[in-house]
C-alpha cells in the first residue's frame, strides 16, 4: 500500500473549482479558465504522503521556483500569470499560490541527469545504460557522467513509481517533434542550472521538470529546480562511490528506515508521524537550499 497517510480536505473557497490533490499542491480553477496551484508543506516518502507536515515548505518550494523561472527566461516562456492572492482566499495561502496559465500538458517527466544515482544508478549497475543509453565502465554512485543525458519517465499517480522510459518510447507516445523539443529544451534548463547552482558551490545532480503546450509554444510548468523535484549536494562534500548528502528530505527518509521510527518499509501499515528534531533539520536543509541558491536570506 501507498498514498496519503490522511488524505486532506481540500478547502472550498468562492470563485475557484477544486481540481486535484496531489503529493504537495492542491490545484484549482478560477472563473476565468486559469489554474491557481496552491503548495502545501506536506511532505512523501517511499511513496507515501506523511501525516507530518515541514513548516515554510510550501513557500520555499513556491519562491525558489519563481526565482529560477527568473533565470531561465530566455531560455524558455513559462507557465506564471500572476502571485496574487485570488480574492477570498485565506491569508495562509500567501507566498505559497501561483495563478498559471492552463496548458496542454505532455504526459512525460522531463528528467536531466548530470551524475548517476537514484534509478539511474540500479539500471546501470545492471546494463550499463541509463533509459536505454549506453554510458561507460567505470562509474559509481554519484559519478559525473560524460555530458548530461535525457533520461524521461511516464508520470505516475499519486502513490505509484514513475517509470523510466527510452526516448524512442516518449516519441511513440507524443510524437517525434514533441520529444526533440523536450530533450533539447530539458538539457538546455538543466545546464543553465547546473552552472548557476555550481557557482554557488552546489551540485545540481539531476532534476524533473514537466511541460505543457499554450497553442504550438512549449512552456515549463509546475515547479522547477527545487529540492523536491532535483538532486542538489553540497559541492564540497562530494565523494563517488557512496551517497551524496543533499538538500532535500533525506533526513525524513533516514529517519523512517531507521530502528527508531519502528515502521517497516516491506509491510502494508503507513509510516508514523516525524519527531520534531526531524521536522527541523528537514525545514533547515530546505531553507539552506533556498539561501545559498538564491543569496538571499529567508525571512
Amino acid at each position: 500500500m501507498s498514498g496519503f497517510v490522511e488524505k486532506p480536505e481540500p478547502l472550498q473557497v468562492p470563485g475557484l473549482v477544486h481540481l486535484h490533490t496531489g503529493k504537495v499542491r492542491e490545484l484549482y480553477q478560477n472563473e476565468a479558465g486559469d489554474l491557481v496551484m496552491v503548495a502545501s508543506d506536506r511532505t512523501s516518502a517511499f511513496d507515501w504522503v506523511l501525516p507530518t507536515e515541514i513548516p515554510d515548505k510550501g513557500r520555499v518550494l513556491t519562491q525558489l521556483s519563481l526565482w529560477w523561472f527568473d533565470q531561465l527566461a530566455d531560455l524558455a516562456t513559462n507557465h506564471i500569470l500572476s502571485t496574487e492572492l485570488p480574492p477570498g482566499a485565506p491569508a495562509d495561502w500567501a507566498g505559497r499560490t501561483l495563478v498559471c496559465k492552463s496548458l496542454r500538458m505532455v504526459p512525460v517527466e522531463a528528467v536531466a541527469r548530470g551524475y548517476l544515482t537514484g534509478s539511474g544508478l540500479a539500471e546501470y549497475e545492471q546494463t550499463r545504460t541509463v533509459c536505454g543509453l549506453a554510458l561507460p565502465e567505470g562509474l559509481v554512485d554519484g559519478s559525473e557522467l560524460p555530458a548530461p543525458i535525457f533520461t524521461p519517465a511516464t508520470k505516475a499517480a499519486v502513490g505509484e513509481h514513475d517509470e523510466n522510459v527510452s526516448y524512442e518510447e516518449v516519441a511513440r507516445q507524443v510524437g517525434a517533434e514533441t520529444a526533440a523539443q523536450l530533450r533539447q529544451t530539458t538539457l538546455a534548463v538543466y545546464s543553465r542550472a547546473r552552472d548557476i547552482a555550481r557557482d554557488r558551490g552546489i551540485i545540481l545532480a539531476d532534476t524533473k521538470f514537466e511541460f505543457g503546450y499554450e497553442g504550438d509554444t512549449l512552456v515549463l510548468a509546475d515547479e522547477v529546480l527545487t529540492p523536491d523535484s532535483s538532486r542538489f549536494w553540497p559541492a564540497d562534500l562530494w565523494e563517488p562511490g557512496r551517497a551524496q548528502p543533499s538538500f532535500d528530505k533525506q533526513f525524513v527518509r533516514d529517519w523512517l528506515t531507521s530502528e527508531a521510527s519502528g515502521w517497516d518499509r516491506k509491510s502494508e501499515q503507513p509510516p508514523p508521524p516525524l519527531p520534531e528534531e526531524i521536522v527541523a533539520a528537514t525545514r533547515a536543509k530546505y531553507v539552506e537550499a533556498y539561501e545559498r541558491l538564491t543569496g538571499t536570506s529567508w525571512s
